[in-house]
């Protein structure tokens, strides 16, 4: 699954052509707020484990599984996280701004420090960042809050430069129409919020 070939110009893999088409299908399925996005969520960060370990980025791998766990988790959120009910989409308030932004800054620097001192990652800090504020973005998805799009918006656009760097050209490309997405995301989840929506 690991043989390169190429693809309209991009030098690419089977496994990271995969993922590529199934993480498509989750922030679909996530614009939609359909719940199934979160099985596509759980296979896409399986395969997408693989590619980013070969690729050296291990905070992006090791992502991958808390995305596995947290899937499993916003799955049954979506579904009975509301008292038992499906949740309804909202907005974050001005305290729950404050954590997230806090949280990212205090996750940002714990990951730079292990993976500047216990990996051989040449990008301790961006890797850092970005798994950081992937991992805000996917608890705030799962909490159906308006605010993880503008996380994803902010996240997607770093992470074209990075894959850009790492010769993952299909996987930039991917975080290209990801922004895309999210924008969309954003004007969709915004409109259900303001009607109470689920």
């Amino acid at each position: 699954m690991n043989d390169t070939l190429n693809l309209a110009g991009f030098n690419t893999t089977p496994l990271e052509l995969l993922s590529f088409v199934l993480s498509i299908a989750t922030v679909v399925l996530n614009i939609r707020r359909n719940h199934w996005a979160w099985l596509f969520a759980i296979i896409s960060s399986g395969t997408y484990a693989v590619v980013f370990f070969d690729a050296r980025l291990y905070g992006d791998c090791a992502l991958q599984g808390v995305f596995i766990a947290t899937a499993a988790w916003g799955w049954t959120q979506w579904l009975r996280g509301g008292d038992g009910a499906p949740l309804v989409v909202t907005r974050l308030d001005r305290a729950g701004w404050g954590w997230s932004l806090a949280g990212w800054l205090l996750g940002f620097a714990l990951l730079a420090w292990f993976l500047r001192n216990f990996t051989d990652t040449d990008v301790p800090h961006l890797d850092g960042f970005l798994t950081a504020g992937s991992l805000l973005g996917t608890l705030l998805t799962a909490r159906k809050k308006v605010e993880s799009w503008h996380t994803w918006i902010a996240v997607d656009v770093i992470y074209v430069g990075l894959y850009l760097h790492k010769d993952l050209y299909l996987t930039a490309l991917l975080y290209g129409l990801f922004v895309v997405l999210a924008v969309l995301g954003l004007r969709a989840w915004d409109a259900a919020a303001r009607e109470g929506a689920r």
